[in-house]
C-alpha cells in the first residue's frame, strides 16, 4: 500500500494527473477503506478537478465531487489533519464551478489552515494552486506572487525537483524566483 500512495505522490507533485487517476482506478484507491486511503482520495480528487476544467469531462468532476464529500465527512473528525485538504478542494471546485470570489476565499483557508497546523508542504501546494488559479485568471503579479510563496515552502520541505519544475512553470509567464 505505500508503494501505491508514493505513486500517487510523485504523479501529483509533478502535476501528472492522468496518470495519477489512472493509477487510483487500476489500484481500487477511489474508495477510502483506511485512513492512509484519505491521502490517495485528495490526491485524486485535486486531480480531477484540474481535469474536469481542462477537459469538461463530466468522468472528472464526478470523482472531484466525490473527494470533496468525502473529506467533508472525515474533517470533522480532525480539523488538525483533514480542515486545510476539504478547503483546498472546495476551492478547485469552485474554481471549477466559476465561482471565482468563493474559490479565492477557499484557497486562503487552505493557506491558512495548512500554516496553522503545520503542514509546510501542503501550505505549499495551497500557495502554488492558488497562484495558478491567480495566473490563469489573468492575476499574472499576485499569481508569481504566490508561486514564490509556493517555492519557498516546498524549498523548506526540502522538494527540489519540485521547487525546479515550478521555476521553469514561471518562466512561462515572466517570472521566477
Amino acid at each position: 500500500h505505500h508503494v501505491c500512495v508514493n505513486q500517487i505522490y510523485i504523479h501529483f507533485y509533478l502535476r501528472e494527473y492522468i496518470p495519477l487517476v489512472e493509477f487510483a482506478e487500476a489500484h481500487n484507491l477511489l474508495e477510502v477503506k483506511r485512513a492512509m486511503d484519505i491521502i490517495s482520495f485528495f490526491f485524486t480528487g485535486i486531480s480531477s478537478l484540474s481535469l474536469a476544467r481542462d477537459t469538461h469531462q463530466k468522468k472528472w468532476r464526478k470523482i472531484g465531487e466525490r473527494s470533496v464529500e468525502m473529506m467533508a465527512r472525515w474533517a470533522p473528525h480532525s480539523k488538525w489533519n483533514f480542515e486545510n485538504k476539504l478547503f483546498l478542494l472546495q476551492a478547485e471546485l469552485h474554481y471549477l464551478d466559476g465561482d471565482l470570489e468563493s474559490a479565492e476565499v477557499a484557497y486562503n483557508a487552505s493557506i491558512d489552515s495548512a500554516h496553522e497546523h503545520r503542514f509546510i508542504h501542503e501550505e505549499a501546494l495551497a500557495y502554488e494552486l492558488h497562484g495558478i488559479f491567480l495566473l490563469e485568471n489573468k492575476s499574472i503579479d499576485r499569481g508569481l506572487k504566490q508561486l514564490n510563496m509556493s517555492i519557498s515552502k516546498y524549498t523548506k520541505w526540502g522538494a527540489g525537483i519540485k521547487v525546479k519544475n515550478l521555476i521553469s512553470f514561471m518562466k512561462t509567464y515572466g517570472g521566477a524566483t
